[in-house]
This record gives C-alpha cells, structure tokens and sequence, in this order.
C-alpha cells in the first residue's frame, strides 16, 4: 500500500489565508466531482502556482489545494446535456487543468461569464515557477551587463580626467616657457644689434622666394579641391537644393503680399463700412467671407520672417524647424478651407446688393489688386499647400538620406498632404462658383443668374449669330461671308440652366446682346434647321458652311417668343454645342417637371423614388459624395467605385452634363472604352439592369406604394374629377407658312408595349392649348389629326391642312372629361399622314364667348426629339392632371430621341376617372424601362463620338464595335423611328469626315518641309514669319490628345512613349527659342544684331495681338537666355521703344501669380488662340501632386478627375478653333529649318566669341 505525501498542514493553511486575502485570482468556480456527475460551486483563490479551494468566501481554512506548476489549463467544448439537465449551457463556459503525468485526472472547472473563463484560464496557465524563474535569469543577465557597461563608462570617464589633467599640466608648462621666451625676446631688443651680413640678406631673399612658392601650391591645391567639389554630384544637388529655398523665399514674399492685400484692402474696409449706418454687409458675412484670413496673414508673416533669417545664415539652411511651427497651425486652414465654399456662396449672395457690388468694385480697382477680384485672393490659400508640398518634395529629392533635416522634411509633407487632399476636394466643388463669379465681372451690364450658386458652367465658345432681320435674305452661301462673321460673332456661354450671348468690347470686356441670357427651360432646341426655297436655288459658295447652323426657339413665359440662329465653325464644334445644350435641358426639364409640378401640383410622387433612394445621399464602402448638387440636384461624387461610376453613368432618372463630361474625359484613368462600351450594350440589351438593384423595389412598389408612379386612386367622386379632367383643346390654323407645325402630341402615354408620342401639349389658362412644334429632316415625327379622337358630346370636325380651308377653330370646345385615342388601321393611317394639322403658337389667345371651361389651367409638356426639344414646362394646378406618371417619367427619363413610328398601332388608351390595373401599370414601367434605356445608351454614344472623335480614330477596333451595335440597335423591330434616326446620326458621324475644318495637318507641313533649303531670315517680313509660326505652334498645339494630360506622363522617366505630343510640343518651343538665339549671335556686326533683335521683338508683339501666348514666351524667353543677355553693347544700342515693348510681352507671359496675367488675357481673348501649354501643365502637377487617383479603399478619386477635367476643357476650347491663316512654304520652311540651329553650349560659346569677358 502506497503511504500518502505528509504536508505542513498549518503552513498549507496559512499559505490557504495568504491566497484568500492576497491571491493574484480569486472567485467562485463549478467544479466537476470525481464521480463525473455532479459539480460543485467552490471559492477559488490562485496564489503564485498554488490553487485553493474553499467550500465558500468565508471559509477559514481551504478544502483542498492544487500543486499547478506544470500543468496545462485550456478552454473546452460545454458537454451535451442529459434529457433531465434543465441548466442553460449557453451561460456556462468550461475549461480544464491537465497534470503531465498519467492517472491523473483532469480537473474540470466552469464559469458563468466568458470573460471570467479567459482570465482564469491565463492567470493559471502564467502560474510557474519555472517561467518566473526563467524571467528572472534573464532579467539577472541584462543587470549584469548594465553593470559591466557601467563599469566601462566609468574607466573611461576616469581616462578623460586624467587627460585633461595632464593636459592642464602641459598648458602651465608651455605658458611658463612663453613667458621665458618672450623675457628674451625684450632683453635682445634692448640690446644694440650689428647690422646684418650680405649671408642674412641672401637668406631672408630664399624664404620669401620659399614663401611664394608654399602660398601658391597652396592655393592651386586648394583651387584644385574646390574645383573638383564645384563639379561633384553632391555641390550640385546642394545647388538645386539652395535654389529651391530662394524659389520658396520668394515664393513666400508673393504670398505674404496678397494676404496682405486681402485683409487691408478688402477685409479691414469692409468691416468698416459694416459699422456704418447704411451698411451694405453684415458682420456676420464679413466673417463668413474672409473666416481665419487675418490669422493666416499673421502666421505667414512669421513664417516669412523665419525664412529670411535661415536665409542670413546661409550656406547653412536647416528649414525643418519653420515647418514644425507651421504644422501645429494647420487646424486654422482646416477651418477655411471648409469654409470656402460657403464663403464664395456668401459672397455671391451679397453681390446681389447693389451698393455692395458697387463698393466691392471700387476696392478691386486698386493698384495693388492689379485687376484681380477679390475671389480670387480668396483661392490663393486654397493653393498654398500644395505649393509647400511641391517645394518639400523637390527639397527631399536634393537632401542626402543621412541629411539630419530628411526625417523631419518627410513628416512635414505627410502632414501637409494630408491637407491637401481635402483642399483638393474643396477647389474642385467650388472651382464652379468662382467661374461663374469671373464670368459675371466680365460682362460690363452684370449678369444676376450667374449668382445663383447652383448654376453649372458646361461650355465657352465663340459662334456666329445671323441676325433674323436678314433670316429671309441670308442664304447659306452668305453665312460664309467675312463681314458677317465680324459682326455676327458672339462670346457664348453655356450654363445648367442659360445660355448667356454676348460680344466682346475693347479691352477684351463682354457686352449682353439683346435677348443675350437665355433661360433654357423655354428653348426648342433644332438642330437642323429646314431650308426655305431661296435657300435651295442660292449658289453653292457656301458649301463649306452647309450643316453648320442650329437654331433656338425661345418662348418666354411674360414676352413674345423669339428665336436665334447660332453657327459653328465645324461640324464636330456644332455637335458638341448642340448635344451640350439639348443634354441641359433634359436635366432641367426632368428636374422641374418631376421635382415641381408633379410632386407639388398633381400628387404624383414620382421625385420620392430619387429622394427615398438613399444611396444618392448616403457614403458607403464604395461611394463618398461632396456637399455640392449637380445640375441634376443629385449630390456630386467625391470617390466612388468604377462598378458605381458606370451605374451612375446608365442610372436612368437622371444624367447630369458636368458628370458625363467628366466621365468622358476621364475613364481612361480608371477603366477602358471597352468596358465602358460593354456597360451600353449590357444596358440596351438588358434595360433591367439600368436601374440600381436598391431602387428597383421604389420603381416597381406594388399596392400602398403604387401611388409611386401613378399617384394615389381618387378616395371620391370629386377626387376622381380632380385627377382625370383632361384641360381643354383648342386647335387653331397658323397665318404664316414659315412657322407651320405638325401635330404630334410627343408624351408617350404607354399603352402595354406601345406608345403614343405627342408633340406639345399646352393648356393655357384660359382654357386653350396651345400645340407647337417645329419639325427637322432628323425630326418628324407625325400623328395626324384623323386618328385623333376626343371623346366629347361637343365634337367638332378638324381640317385637314391640304384642303386649304380655314374654319373657326375658336368654336372647338373639347371640355369634358375624357380622352380616347382609338385605333386605326394601317391603311388608314398612311392615308392621314399626307394630311397636317397646325396649330397656333400663341402663348394666351383669347377667350371666345362660346367657350367656357371650369378650373381651367396651364399644363405646358414637352417633348425629346433628335434635333429638336419641345415648348416648355409651365406651371401645373393642383386640380388637373390629365397623363399617367408614367407618362410623364418617359418623359423626364428619354435623354434626348423619343418618338413614334409612323405605321404604328394605337390601342385604345382611356385617361378617365380612377387609374390604370395593375396588369398594365407593370407593363408601362417596363416600357419605360425599355425605351429610357435605349435613348440613354444613344445619347452617351452621342456625345462620346462628337466631342470625343479622337478615341475612335486612334482605335479603329473601338469604332467598328460602335458601328456594329449601332447597326444591331437598327435591326431592332420595337425600336421607335426617332431611335433609330439617332442611330443613324451616331454612325454617319463615325465614319464621315467633318468638312468644318479644312486647315492643312502637320503630317503635310512637315512632308514638305523635309528636303527643302530655307532662305534667310532678311527675305521675310514680321508679319510673315509671325502668321506662320502661329500657325505651326497651333498645329502643334491641337494634335495633343487629352488623355496624355492625366498622370504627370510628361515628367515621368519614360515621358516621351507616355506623353509623345507634350514632349514634341515642348521640343517645339526649346527648337523655336534655339533657332532666335542662334539667328540674334549668327551676326558678327552689333548693328545687325540689334536689327535682328528688333524685327523678332516685332514678330513677338504681331503673335501677341493673333493670341498666340506660346510663340511671345518663345521669343522673351530667347531674349532672356544668358547668352543674349550678356550682350551689354548690343542691348545699348536697342531703341527704347523696343525695349519697352519688351517689357510688356514680359510682364504678359511672366509666371509671377501663377501666370495671372496671362490667365487674364486668355479669359479676355477669343479663339483661336495659342496659350502656353507649360502654364496647364503646372496646374495639372499640382492637382496630381496633391492628390493620388485612387483612395486606401481603391475608390476612384472623382473629385480629382472634375478639376482635371475642367483644365482638359479649358485646353480643347483652344485646340478646337483653327486660324484662318494661310500656309507659307518659304516663311514656314525657315521656321522648320533645324540644320544651322546650335545648341546652349554652342550658343554660349558664339556669345563670348562675339563679346569676350571683360576680366575684373
């Protein structure tokens, strides 16, 4: 028999207390019996690797102990319960304590709280004596070698001492020997010495000799370290180093400057003038505008003041402290940078009061503003960050690794990046409202709706307006003429919600025309215009114009109806303009239609389906918006997804023009064209699809939520009237054959997969409608009157128009309460399409004194037709609705091409009392569906090939699959006449070319150049020489193709297969500038130098007064090159007049303010012109710096491709206007001529040969 272990049993019991009062884990736990049946609830407590059990807390002495050390403690599974187990095992948790050695059972233990299982579980498992003795030996070793270290230090601290003690010694030695020498030195003095011997002479000749000759190996070794230090990569980076800080020094001196302008001229006043007792501005505007800018001023004075003494301590210049001060202060430009697009709206707001316009104009007309508004000195903090980002990294690319500044540098721009991004974000939302607001200071008369903050600015250019006083003598041959295009030339602007026409005034400011602001929703949009008979019997002189006008019927609300002629200088620019202005008022239109008269009028809530859609508004992982509307009122994406950037572009409620530009310009960042391509085809083959899964159940909501689309069923007998009271018809013959019109009733009120297309219905308030619409060849779309039906017990014939005759069509009374469109036959039908009824465009005919209709009111609709958009939406009463909502979204949603086929059948269709069933409310959404698709994927193609030609030039595979959708979109029997009209359109100008712009390429300009011998630079005039070498650097200028300008292509190291036409542009104007400097020092003589300076000075100022930028920076860039420049006798004898000319083409292209004054004389120019490109290409750097293209999630950085977009669009409003000059082949041969054209070192060498260095 086994004798069992003997304990201390009185110690056990004291360790048992210590445990209870001390223990490192103490509480009650379940423990499993021995017999594996039953557990029982014990009081535990853990004392290092012992564990005590008490039978409760207030047990004196311990029931039992457990010895831990080596054990293993682990959660386990909770054990199936038995069929009488009624514990709940979902609040007890088990973990066990396994011993190393066999026949030693397991001790099993639970809890009620997973947490108290865990902590018991790690408190058991850290109790041994051997990891704690582990620690401890280790923890023993570091204090060894500490001690050892110290002992080290300790020696070599006494070392040191005794050092300087003996060094201290040594001192005292050699002073007491000093003072000994210096005894002697006195005594021989004092003493009368012998003259000196000849030897003495002789010797003291040698030592200066000597001395000469050590001074002089001296300084040629010490010349020769510094010579070879001057060339090393090191100097060299210490160089570019110390430039960008002088660059970052003035820089800062600008910056301070314009702070110091916007508080004291702007700021400072007008909290004065909003003390006083009239005050044009409120102080709490005054502070909404120019939030934290005096701060900002202050801080940057003491930035500035901090950089000028680094300066003074140069050649040591440590920089990273000044950022450490100016990291800590980011906060104050957090808070007005999310203020600026407030601050612009508040200042936009203000503007609307006169006196404050007034006086806002009298402080920008300072001299320190030079010219500049006060917007923007509001922008110039917004682009202060990235400059600092800018100088930091090219700090950071000439500091060495071991640099004791690179760490601190680093951090610094991190800091600032992270700035930058939301400056970034909050430049590209405001980037729009700061357009506008320089837009309305150009035009001399003001312009009120370009406050308005919501208005989208969509396009610039210049057009030809014929006046229609000469509309009947003006043939298509004339519209060519010179003259008319001097007076007829009009400044256009295009906007979300007008057009503004202006002229351009001296000093390059606007002046509105007559007519010259243009509210949108009241246009017709005809794009090809009809011919008149005069027109077709001209002469064909004007064969080149042909195709190239559109025409604008605007129908104001409160005045007569008028309409304007606009044409374009090619094809391509036509279609831009007129898919641009037709896109607008599609947005418009849908959004005042469903937004205003449907929501508020009618009770038809078809705007919740947008508003109860929450991811339109809300962030998600794949989406973030900005806080800025579109022109669509649908927040702007910040980033997004690409899957999310496609389903925006195919949603079908709403497309705004701002997004599709955008999209157009940028995908190839993100995506490709076949991705894209392959996105419309899914949406026209499966239209489903279009409609984002989360709002598919808002579209197609079944009972309480069918009043969705169709408004809520009458509740009684007078709702049903309400609702299905059609307004009356009144249908009257036209007096003038110039403006005839077929009906056609253009709402596609949906009958179970047909649809019905009427024209424009117009209810006026007197009980009338008014039916207007003008038809184009691209645009006929016809329902004649003899299938038209009113059911009505008043019934009145309608004439047809080939009869001649004319009846009262006054005493047509249709007042009653339905409308039936009945079917007709075939036959029946292409025998009424010969027949027309017109009708009259007046806005409010009178009341004849047999007509008298109740609750009369104005229900204006309109219609989508390719080449034409119908009348207008007016405003509804809340008493009539007389159309489906369905009807209605078809409208809203149909982009651009709805129509009707002429043979098409008309079911039955009844708009009477109490709705439609549920069968065929569900077939009209899919119909709409259907054709909302179709008209999207045609009218994104539109737009893709008219302003973007060259995506399809370049890839012939992209256009042949274009050609072969479109050619399958047409083989499609349900597709409507209009859609497939617009197809067509799609494919004719796929594959014609647009006889707009006949101007010769570069490709042949360059053929015939290659070979030829050029004369000299006396054979041509000024003029000549500048005509040609516009026309070359605009050759050059408008092949760039837009995508090369994304991605800082154009600075990477393979720049020239990214970026091909930059890289040529830029050899363009270095070979230019090359072939002035070498003409100017090719001349022995210093009078024909300075003639040669002269004639190119007058070549710059003709480039200037033709717009071209480029070639006025290529030839004072030339003169300013150090091999020019040093030519002091040459530049005596420039005249004075030159040399003041000079002075201006300088300060026009200097790049002081970011190119300010260029960029004014661009706005205040108009194309062609020739701007320079390296101006856009710093302001795409700082947007590509700032900001990657894609976010840490991987979304697509949408906010960045807007502002890149928008310079993209600034760029092609100038490559997409040729000059009308004529091509030189001698002047441009000479232009192109690279043989005799030397490089810098050449340049500078013929410089000294010419006009040696005079020696100091």
């Amino acid at each position: 028999m086994q004798k069992g272990i003997r304990l201390n049993d009185g110690h056990v019991t004291y360790l048992g207390l210590l445990a209870k009062k001390d223990g490192t884990r103490r509480g009650c736990l379940s423990k499993k019996s021995s017999d594996n049946t039953k557990w029982h609830t014990k009081w535990f407590a853990l004392l290092q690797n012992m564990l005590f059990y008490f039978e409760s807390e207030s047990s004196s002495r311990p029931s039992g102990l457990y010895l831990l050390e080596g054990c293993v403690c682990d959660r386990s599974p909770s054990p199936k319960p038995s069929l009488s187990a009624k514990e709940c095992l979902e609040k007890q948790y088990y973990f066990t304590v396994s011993f190393n050695h066999e026949n030693q059972k397991a001790l099993e233990l639970r809890t009620e709280d997973v947490k108290d299982c865990d902590e018991w579980v790690a408190a058991i498992s850290h109790a041994s004596y051997r990891n704690l003795a582990t620690e401890h030996e280790t923890l023993m070793q570091k204090y060894l070698h500490l001690l050892q270290i110290v002992e080290t230090e300790k020696t070599v601290a006494k070392q040191l001492r005794q050092q300087i003690e003996d060094g201290e010694i040594e001192i005292e030695r050699l002073k007491s020997e000093i003072a000994a020498m210096l005894k002697d030195n006195e005594k021989i003095q004092s003493n009368p010495t012998t003259a000196p011997s000849d030897d003495d002479s002789e010797i003291k000749k040698i030592k200066k000799v000597q001395s000469f000759l050590r001074g002089w190996m001296c300084r040629r070794k010490w010349k020769t370290i510094i010579q070879d230090y001057i060339r090393s990569p090191h100097a060299e980076s210490m160089r570019k180093r110390n430039q960008v800080v002088f660059s970052m020094l003035e820089a800062e001196a600008e910056y301070v400057q314009q702070l110091h302008i916007l508080v004291n001229n702007f700021l400072r006043p007008l909290r004065m003038a909003a003390s006083s007792k009239k005050p044009p501005i409120t102080h709490d505007d005054v502070s909404s505008i120019f939030l934290n800018s005096e701060t900002i001023m202050f801080l940057h004075q003491i930035f500035y003041q901090g950089l000028k003494a680094r300066i003074a301590s140069w050649p040591t210049l440590v920089l990273a402290d000044l950022f450490d001060i100016l990291l800590p202060m980011l906060n104050i430009y957090q808070e007005f940078v999310r203020n600026h697009q407030y601050s612009l709206q508040i200042l936009a707001h203000c503007k609307q009061n006169r006196d404050f316009d007034k006086l806002l104009k009298q402080y920008e007309a300072k001299p320190d503003c030079e010219e500049r508004t006060l917007e923007t000195f509001l922008t110039y903090p917004m682009f202060q960050i990235p400059r600092y980002i800018l100088t930091l990294h090219e700090l950071l690319a000439h500091t060495p690794h071991e640099h004791v500044e690179r760490n601190s540098l680093d951090y610094a721009k991190s800091k600032l990046e992270e700035l930058s991004r939301i400056m970034h974000d909050e430049v590209s939302e405001t980037e729009n409202i700061r357009k506008n607001l320089a837009i309305e200071r150009m035009i001399v008369e003001g312009c009120e709706i370009l406050l308005d903050t919501s208005q989208t600015f969509v396009r610039q250019g210049s057009l030809i307006q014929v006046p229609m006083s000469e509309k009947g003598k003006i043939t298509r041959g004339r519209l060519g003429s010179l003259s008319l295009k001097k007076e007829g030339e009009r400044q256009c602007f295009l906007f979300s919600k007008h057009l503004i026409i202006c002229t351009r005034g001296s000093g390059g400011k606007l002046h509105l025309t007559k007519n010259g602001v243009v509210s949108l929703i009241d246009c017709t949009l005809i794009e090809e215009p009809e011919g008149t008979d005069d027109e077709s019997k001209s002469d064909k002189s004007g064969q080149d114009m042909e195709h190239l006008d559109f025409k604008i019927v605007v129908e104001p609300k409160d005045s007569q109806s008028f309409t304007i002629i606009l044409v374009a200088s090619s094809r391509q620019e036509k279609s831009a303009w007129t898919s641009d202005i037709s896109q607008c008022i599609d947005n418009i239109r849908c959004n005042g239609l469903m937004m205003n008269a449907f929501e508020e009028n009618s009770k038809v809530t078809v705007p919740q389906m947008i508003k109860s859609d929450a991811s339109l508004y809300c962030d998600d992982v794949d989406i973030r918006f900005s806080k800025m509307m579109n022109s669509c009122k649908v927040l702007q994406i910040r980033y997004a997804s690409v899957e999310r950037l496609l389903e925006r572009l195919t949603d079908l409620r709403f497309l705004s023009i701002d997004f599709l530009n955008t999209f157009l310009h940028s995908y190839r960042v993100f995506t490709s064209a076949d991705v894209v391509l392959d996105k419309l085809i899914t949406i026209y083959k499966k239209p489903i699809s279009a409609i984002p899964a989360r709002s598919l159940e808002l579209f197609f909501a079944s009972s309480q939520n069918n009043k969705l689309l169709y408004g809520e069923p009458p509740k009684s007998p007078r709702a049903s009237r309400k609702f299905s009271s059609p307004p009356p018809l009144a249908i009257t013959k036209t007096s003038s054959p110039n403006r005839r019109r077929k009906l056609s009733l253009n709402i596609p009120i949906i009958t179970g997969g047909k649809a019905l297309d009427l024209a424009a219905l117009s209810c006026s308030s007197n009980g009338y409608a008014s039916m207007y619409s003008s038809m184009s060849p691209f645009s006929k779309t016809t329902l004649d009157i003899n299938k038209l039906y009113v059911s009505s017990p008043i019934t009145s014939k309608i004439p047809d128009e080939g009869e001649g005759k004319t009846d009262k069509a006054d005493e047509v009374s249709l007042c009653k309460q339905d409308i039936s469109v009945r079917e007709e036959s075939d036959n029946d039908q292409i025998q009424s399409d010969e027949a027309e009824a017109e009708v009259s465009p007046t806005k409010s005919p009178t009341t004849p004194k047999n007509v008298k209709c109740k609750n009369s009111s104005e229900f204006s609709l309109f219609s989508y037709n390719n080449g034409m958009v119908m009348s207008s939406c007016r405003e509804l009463d809340n008493n009539r609705s007389a159309l489906s909502a369905a009807s209605a979204f078809a409208i809203a949603t149909a982009g651009a091409n709805e129509g009707t086929p002429t043979k098409e059948k008309y079911r039955r269709m009844s708009l009477a009392s109490t709705g439609f069933p549920t069968d065929q409310r569900n077939g009209d959404k899919e119909f709409v569906i259907r054709r909302a698709a179709t008209n999207r994927v045609l009218n994104v193609l539109r737009h893709w090939v008219s302003k973007h030609s060259q995506d399809f030039e370049t890839n012939t595979e992209l256009k042949m699959k274009v050609i072969s959708f479109l050619e399958e979109v047409m083989h499609d029997p349900e597709l409507l006449t209009q859609e497939r009209k617009a197809a067509a359109n799609i494919i004719r100008t796929l594959t014609q070319e647009d006889p707009g712009d006949n101007q010769i390429c570069l490709e042949e300009v360059l053929q015939m150049a290659e070979g030829g011998k050029s004369e000299p630079f006396e054979n041509h005039s000024a003029l000549e020489i500048a005509e040609q070498l516009t026309l070359l650097d605009h050759l050059v200028f408008k092949v760039i193709p837009y995508e090369e300008f994304f991605g800082q292509g154009w600075m990477k190291n393979d720049k020239n297969e990214k970026t091909p036409y930059i890289m040529k542009t830029t050899k363009h104007f270095n070979d230019i500038s090359n072939l002035i400097a070498t003409e100017i020092l090719q001349c022995e003589d210093v009078n024909v130098r300075v003639v040669v300076i002269e004639k190119w000075v007058a070549v710059a100022d003709i480039c200037r007064c033709l717009h071209n930028y480029n070639a006025v920076l290529e030839i004072t860039s030339s003169l300013n090159r150090s091999s020019i420049f040093r030519l002091k006798k040459t530049w005596l004898k420039v005249s004075k007049q030159t040399k003041t000319v000079i002075d201006k083409l300088q300060k026009l292209v200097s790049s002081e303010g970011r190119f300010k004054n260029l960029r004014e004389a661009l706005k205040n120019c108009d194309p062609p012109c020739v701007p320079y490109l390296g101006m856009y290409l710093t302001d795409l750097a700082f947007i590509e710096e700032g900001t990657p293209n894609y976010t840490e999630d991987n979304l697509v950085n949408f906010s960045k491709m807007r502002m890149i977009s928008h310079i993209i669009r600034e760029i092609r409003q100038f490559q997409q206007t040729a000059y009308k000059i004529d091509y030189q082949p001698k002047a441009a041969l000479y232009l192109l001529d690279r043989s005799s054209v030397m490089d810098e070192e050449g340049l500078y060498e013929a410089s000294l040969r010419i006009e040696p260095k005079v020696p100091n």
